[in-house]
């Protein structure tokens, strides 16, 4: 599978940026999705995650509350809605897909998020 991330960009503290990436080469539904982030200087960590199906999310503590997860398996698509920006939301943030069976892990290219104050 192929994902394509976009929706990065500059915002001020306390704005808002939507996330989405877009899935192909692959049944979307069979995927658990989540996005990662990576800040310069420090290693890549989860956002957030979604079940197959949607019907479960994760959470890391520095997302509960502001961000939110989401996907439209008719749109081989996953979102992350990103409210109440901090300036430690800097980061490069990463599609991620994987597969129970076959067994795989797959990333898609970063998208920048750069938070000002």
């Amino acid at each position: 599978v192929q994902l394509q991330a976009s929706g990065g960009g500059t915002v001020q503290t306390g704005g808002s940026l939507r996330l989405a990436c877009v899935a192909s080469g692959g049944i979307f539904s069979n995927y658990s999705m989540g996005w990662f982030r990576q800040a310069p200087g420090k290693e890549r960590t989860v956002v957030a995650a979604i079940s197959k199906s949607g019907d479960r999310t994760y959470y890391a503590d520095s997302a509960k509350g502001r961000f939110t997860i989401s996907r439209d398996n008719a749109e081989n698509t996953v979102y992350l809605q990103m409210n109440s920006l901090k300036a430690e939301d800097t980061a490069v943030y990463y599609c991620y897909a994987r597969s129970t069976w076959p067994p795989g892990d797959y990333w898609g290219r970063g998208t920048l998020v750069t938070v000002s104050s």
